[in-house]
């Protein structure tokens, strides 16, 4: 139910999940309390088939009838029981011991905790790379060209390359403002088993069979990482900044926050002169940070332009007006389009201007002659001035602000401590002397991943609540509640460590995992304290706790005498999500996410639920129940 509480694209991508887990949970439990009962009076038989042939007889009973053991007579309970009877009355025997390691291993997990990186979203991996590299403004169309096939040329080069296809300038629409100087290349990967091998410990030794098995735990291929590493050491070209997404993930960061690099830096303020010079501060400060690839201030005021101020004096003199000599302008220099040629299904504008040696310098665009009415051709030198001027290539507004931006491309590190990191640094060399008026904004993934943080500080207290107060109305037991939550932070315990060793960040998909198993976690405990509550109140009807050795043989009944159903719920939950672990290409790596910490967890869950339960449900029943009434007999 939390994940409803999600917001934005990372509610869109998991409530399908939660809306998919609801409705099946809801349907199951329905099911198993009107079709289930009917189904076992339908094929449960008390008598055995008896006609002929008799060996179909016997198949027909051995399918259909069966036999219902007694649990301790069960040919896997009896195994089971055989292997954990000896662990669980050692621990209830030893149990502040037992207590005192659990509570040693939470402890020794927390810097491990701390350890854990950080980050928005898991790597969502498309097949496709975007190399969009970025070069200072004003370059020229013909520069720009040259450029994109220097680009495609050797990204073809690498082997696990398919297509390459580059873009440079925008199209001719509004919603894709990009100027020359920003280039955006599709990379069109081939599938993952055709990129060059790397060698692993099993590669010379072990058959194609086990290799393909062994694959999935430890790749025998280039990673993406590896290949985008390499990519950009091949494409360090003078005068360009390099960035690495993927189409979608940049398309959507793109239309949400503006930046197309994990992190982005707002420059807000009054001045895009003021603003230019706060970026270059700031991209000479994150240069530094260990894990920048690449950075980038966008120069908000690098544009070239020909500007012709017209004197009006003179256009007056000559009987011209501002329009005719801008129509001279336009079709002289700009270029006019002055009709269209048809061939066949093709077509193709006819556009008039001067030729390059009569415009490619302010002396040539001089000497551009305007015909008056008089019919005299004047140079256009004698009614306007003409000069070169630096400007804003693309003005940017937000909030009532202008704004730059700064282009921060994270490799090797977490998104959440490299913020941490660059924002202490910027805060000390740039943000300290900001000028009144002018602000910063961090931005990009970073910008999702404090909105989640922020909506998780909310969820997971709900969270918990609401699993504390579903026991309470179970148990009817504040201290059965209690002993049930105490498989909260143990189960953190393998969840952390398996992420920790498989190397993966906190993410949203971690802490919907993470979620997910505080439900498992209440259902298996509750589990638990329903075998050793039947064992204690069976103990006791019979007056067998007259010592704590009784109470330990009810604790050993009801823990040893149901582990098999015990390790069949957990079985069930660990058949269901090692296949997603196995899993591998589109998508896979989200879903790990989501599955690993319930698979860590689940596991130490388990051990507490075998092992710790048991001796803190001693303890309490000794000393809160058990002894006082002994005390009181006694006294009597």
């Amino acid at each position: 139910m939390p994940i409803f509480a999600l917001e934005a694209q990372e509610g869109r991508l998991f409530k399908p999940l939660a809306f998919t887990k609801n409705f099946s949970m809801a349907i199951a439990a329905v099911l198993a309390i009107t079709l289930d009962p009917a189904m076992r009076l339908f094929f449960t038989h008390a008598t055995e088939f008896s006609f002929r042939p008799r060996f179909l007889a016997r198949i027909a009973n051995t399918v259909l009838v069966g036999k219902i053991h007694p649990e301790e007579k069960h040919p896997l309970s009896r195994l089971l029981i055989k292997l954990y009877r000896p662990v669980v009355e050692l621990a209830v025997r030893l149990r502040w011991v037992v207590i005192g390691v659990a509570i040693a291993a939470v402890v020794l997990t927390v810097p491990v905790f701390q350890r854990l990186g950080s980050e928005f979203m898991p790597p969502l991996n498309e097949g496709t790379l975007l190399y969009m590299p970025t070069t200072l403004p004003g370059i020229s169309l013909a520069e720009a060209q040259r450029l994109l096939e220097i680009q495609d040329r050797v990204l073809k080069t690498f082997p696990e390359v398919e297509r390459v296809f580059g873009k440079a300038g925008r199209a001719e629409t509004s919603t894709d403002p990009a100027p020359l100087s920003m280039v955006e290349t599709t990379v069109l990967l081939k599938p993952q088993d055709q990129w060059r091998k790397k060698p692993q410990w099993y590669s010379a030794r072990a058959p194609e069979w086990l290799q393909k098995i062994l694959r999935h735990i430890w790749p025998d291929r280039i990673s993406q990482d590896g290949l985008v590493d390499e990519m950009d050491r091949a494409l360090r070209i003078p005068g360009t900044t390099n960035a690495w997404t993927m189409p979608i993930r940049n398309r959507v960061d793109m239309l949400t926050t503006g930046v197309r690099t994990p992190v982005g830096v707002k420059v807000l303020g009054a001045d895009l002169n003021k603003i230019q010079e706060i970026g270059e501060e700031i991209e000479h400060a994150l240069s530094k940070v260990p894990g920048t690839r690449s950075v980038y201030a966008e120069r908000v005021s690098g544009g070239y332009f020909l500007d012709f101020n017209l004197r009006r004096d003179q256009l007056a003199r000559y009987g011209l007006t501002v329009d005719d000599v801008e129509a001279y302008i336009n079709s002289g220099v700009g270029g006019e389009n002055v009709t269209t040629t048809v061939e066949g299904r093709e077509r193709y504008s006819v556009n008039v201007r001067y030729l390059r040696d009569y415009r490619s310098d302010v002396g040539s665009l001089q000497r551009v002659l305007v015909a008056t009415p008089s019919g005299a051709q004047i140079p256009i030198s004698e009614l306007a001035d003409i000069r070169l001027l630096e400007g804003p290539s693309m003005i940017r507004d937000e909030n009532g602000l202008l704004s730059g931006y700064v282009y921060v491309d994270v490799a090797g590190r977490d998104l959440g401590s490299y913020v941490e990191e660059a924002q202490r640094l910027v805060r000390g060399r740039v943000e300290s002397h900001l000028p009144a008026g002018y602000s910063l904004s961090w931005s990009g993934q970073y910008e999702f991943l404090q909105r989640m943080r922020e909506r998780l500080k909310l969820v997971v207290p709900i969270t918990i609540l609401l699993v504390f107060i579903l026991l309470y109305l179970n148990t009817r037991s504040v201290v059965k509640t209690l002993i049930v939550f105490t498989a909260v932070p143990f189960s953190a315990v393998g969840a952390i460590w398996l992420l920790h060793w498989l190397g993966y960040n906190m993410s949203i998909a971690v802490w919907v995992g993470l979620i997910a198993l505080l439900g498992v976690d209440a259902e298996t405990g509750v589990f638990m304290l329903l075998y050793l509550d039947l064992a204690y109140e069976s103990w006791k009807q019979a007056g067998l706790l007259t010592s704590y050795r009784g109470l330990q043989d009810a604790i050993v009944h009801g823990a040893a005498m149901r582990v098999r159903p015990k390790v069949m719920t957990v079985g069930c939950m660990f058949m269901g999500l090692f296949p997603i672990m196995w899993s591998t290409g589109t998508g896979a790596d989200v879903m790990k996410r989501i599955a690993a910490p319930m698979v860590g967890g689940i596991f130490t869950s388990f051990i507490l639920e075998l092992l710790v339960y048991p001796a803190i449900y001693a303890i309490w029943k000794w000393n809160f129940e058990v002894k006082p009434n002994l005390s009181k007999s006694q006294e009597g």
